[in-house]
């Protein structure tokens, strides 16, 4: 990168990070630190999730997707839109938390359960964020290493020092910073600006790409070169798709479900002014996702592009010849590395002309060469078992990275260093919104619950701090050292397991039914951690100490034929067929399973020991528990009101509330879903589409109608979340007046700002004396 890319990445950032500093004044109380105050509006807290959504590893994981997918099973997801949209209105599970009044997920479960259980499930679920998210920073240094095609060794002060390691240092430094400066209000200030500089940014990268490729005469070319069984376009003929497939999509169903309140009660999901700003940042989400969404499909549009036209075979194989350079250095032994770049480069430039040459598949496809050099040569380095290890190593890192290399060698000077700019910021937001997660519940769930005595609140905040820094240690040494083995979507979801395994049926029946005690909720996550953790010892060990073990003892041949004809019944979507590299169940099978076995533990047990139902009303301050004032009068039911209900609107509703809401009504559910899925869906089981149509079909659906939308939310959440952060701005320096005026300087306020205080008022008293 020039000079000038380098001011575009720099001055945001330092601007970035230099609000969060600023924002450190107006932290007064624990309030402040864990919740933002609770004084946060509808479009700041949709900004900020703008930030936190946009992910390094949350791109490069769709891209991992959508390069083995294309489109086709993108289109099965609309089954999830009329739930994601109803979940929204409704405010499922996350109006319910905010009406218990507490302010983290453990508060809940020991004011619904007991607190030696609140203990072990804060702990559980702590352990089990760190170990899914540990290899984020990982992931986002080797992106920069293979974007700006850094070395991966650079010499400081006459020591060699790994570029690796200096990366993920720097990255959660300035993640950790932004937390120690004042926690959720300083993350949700600056996740807010940052949110404001990524909209349009992320308008520029759509045009370019547009600009960049033709949609008729490369785009779709390439996704509808693949064989019957595994199109990229046609959504009715994926039946042959492995890993993600239309089980996914079930899944997907499931957990949106059972695990809608399984990450509520950190960061920005306590910070909203009230439940109906928090409900409302929700509904917003649809219109604010439209330009993420828009975003990520054309990046990996890009990139399945570049890597499979013709007309980008010489940058393709520049691509692929310097990732695996890359990835040599990491994985390949100095005495073998010329010779593993030999083989690599051995493998001529793929000029494959789509409608003459065979369709590609799965099984061949155009980095097979490159997938089979790399894996007899280390087969010829390490031996059979080793060498399958390394091989599965180089198979993950390749299809994560491909990304990073193929838009440094795509993108021009300006536009690179904005693409690093968005990336970097992405990168802040995401880190310290998962640091800080874990650090909440560890602190206020885990460690708080054993003290006899309640800390001060600057104790408290304290202590917050410390563990995030012990946390992000944590990362630090977790992204070195720990080797990811698979897909990032399925590497998480074996890790989340251990908590998500069995952690559904107690929330969602915690907050919902009467049903359901203790017994139950230790059944179901004890359970759910057993099994994760068999999944996870397998599923590492495979290649290296599962199968040789197997082999050398002839079982495998047995287990395969047991494992084909356990999963016969669920052909093709569910296929278990026996793998010297990759354990024949992935981690989506596992997950499924796992909650199903546990959901049916939690009722059993709780049928068979609970003595009688739950008190609901007394946990969410309803009924005789109210303290609020209001009596809630029941609601007519007419025409006019079902349909309201339907829509989720209520009496808090104003009259922009309703349009918004109604908006999104009509664009995810009768649009989205009624049009654009069960109208083709019916069609489509009339009279076949051929395949033609579904490229215009995605043409307008995945990139015209988004563009718009997209254009027009830049705009609205531009102008919407600079209203509420001057807004925040002016009600956090309307109390600090107050504090001054009224001498309201008591425990909730630290000793820095007890001095600034005095000397605020003294100055005051003096010039009133004047």
């Amino acid at each position: 990168m020039g000079w000038i890319d380098w001011l575009i990445v720099i001055v945001p950032t330092a601007f970035v990070m230099g609000l969060g500093m600023y924002s450190k004044k107006y932290v007064h109380g624990v309030a402040d630190f864990l919740s933002a105050g609770r004084c946060a509006g509808r479009y700041v807290l949709s900004m900020g999730d703008v930030a936190s959504a946009l992910a390094v590893t949350g791109l490069i994981a769709y891209v991992e997707v959508h390069y083995k997918t294309g489109f086709a099973i993108a289109f099965w997801n609309s089954l999830i839109a009329p739930l994601t949209i109803a979940m929204g209105l409704y405010g499922y599970c996350t109006y319910r938390f905010r009406e218990t009044r507490a302010m983290s997920l453990g508060q809940v479960l020991e004011m619904r359960y007991t607190r030696p259980f609140r203990i072990f499930a804060s702990a559980l679920r702590s352990i089990s964020e760190m170990l899914a998210n540990m290899i984020m920073p990982a992931i986002a240094a080797r992106f920069f290493i293979y974007f700006l095609d850094l070395p991966h060794r650079i010499t400081l002060c006459g020591f060699s020092i790994p570029t690796f390691m200096l990366v993920i240092i720097v990255c959660l430094i300035l993640a950790i910073s932004l937390i120690c400066f004042g926690g959720t209000l300083s993350m949700l200030i600056a996740d807010s600006v940052q949110g404001m500089v990524l909209f349009p940014l992320m308008v520029v990268f759509v045009i370019f790409i547009l600009w960049k490729f033709s949609w008729t005469q490369e785009i779709i070319p390439v996704m509808n070169d693949r064989v019957p069984g595994e199109s990229f376009l046609n959504s009715f003929d994926v039946k042959n798709l492995r890993d993600f497939n239309l089980l996914m999509v079930f899944l997907t169903v499931v957990t949106s479900i059972l695990h809608r309140a399984s990450w509520i009660g950190a960061g920005y999901s306590t910070a909203a002014k009230s439940p109906h700003e928090q409900k409302m940042a929700g509904v917003l989400g649809t219109w604010r996702n439209a330009l993420n969404g828009l975003f990520y499909l054309l990046i990996a549009l890009g990139i399945i592009t570049v890597l499979n036209h013709r007309n980008f075979s010489g940058i393709a194989r520049e691509v692929k010849i310097n990732l695996s350079g890359h990835i040599a250095t990491e994985l390949v032994s100095p005495a073998n590395r010329k010779d593993f770049m030999t083989r690599i480069r051995a493998v001529p430039e793929m000029k494959h002309e789509i409608g003459k040459d065979l369709p590609l598949s799965h099984k061949a496809d155009l980095d097979t060469p490159y997938m089979k050099a790399a894996h007899q040569a280390f087969r010829d380095y390490e031996g059979e078992a080793e060498g399958n290890s390394k091989f599965q190593q180089y198979r993950t890192l390749y299809y994560q990275l491909m990304m990073a290399s193929g838009m440094h060698r795509l993108l021009p000077p300006v536009i690179m260093g904005m693409f690093c700019l968005l990336m970097i910021l992405a990168m802040i937001s995401t880190d310290d919104t998962r640091i800080f997660s874990a650090s909440l519940t560890v602190t206020q769930d885990v460690i708080l619950p054993f003290y006899k005595t309640p800390p001060s609140p600057q104790q408290h905040i304290w202590l917050l701090r410390i563990v995030s820094i012990g946390i992000g240690i944590f990362y630090c040494c977790g992204s070195l050292f720990m080797a990811q083995l698979d897909y990032i979507n399925l590497f998480v979801t074996i890790m989340t397991m251990m908590w998500m395994g069995g952690c559904g049926p107690v929330m969602i029946f915690g907050l919902y039914s009467r049903f359901g005690n203790t017994c139950g909720a230790f059944a179901s996550l004890v359970s759910g951690m057993v099994l994760a953790l068999g999944g996870i010892v397998v599923q590492r060990n495979w290649a290296d100490i599962v199968y040789p073990f197997l082999a050398a003892r002839g079982w495998e041949v047995p287990l395969g034929a047991f494992l084909e004809t356990v999963s016969a019944p669920l052909n093709p979507y569910v296929v278990w067929k026996m793998d010297p590299v990759k354990f024949p169940i992935n981690s989506y099978e596992i997950y499924l399973v796992t909650m199903f076995i546990t959901l049916a533990i939690y009722c059993i047990v709780s049928f068979a020991t609970q003595k009688e139902p739950f008190n609901l009303d007394r946990l969410l301050h309803r009924g005789i528990y109210s303290d609020s004032g209001e009596e809630k009068k029941p609601v007519r039911m007419t025409l006019r009101t079902i349909l309201g209900k339907m829509v989720g609107i209520t009496s808090e509703y104003t009259l922009g509330d309703r349009v918004i809401a109604w908006s999104v009504f009509w664009y995810s559910f009768v649009y989205h879903f009624l049009i654009c899925f069960v109208m083709v869906v019916i069609w489509n089981l009339i009279s076949p589409w051929p395949v033609e149509w579904w490229g215009t079909y995605f043409f307008i659906k995945t990139l015209l109608i988004p563009c718009v939308v997209a254009f027009v939310s830049t705009f609205w959440f531009g102008i919407g979340g600079f209203r509420d952060l001057v807004r925040l701005f002016r009600d956090l320096e309307h109390r600090e007046a107050d504090i001054l005026d009224n001498g309201q300087v008591d425990g909730n306020v630290s000793l820095a700002d007890r001095a600034r205080f005095a000397r605020l008022e003294a100055e005051k008293k003096s010039q009133e004396k004047q």
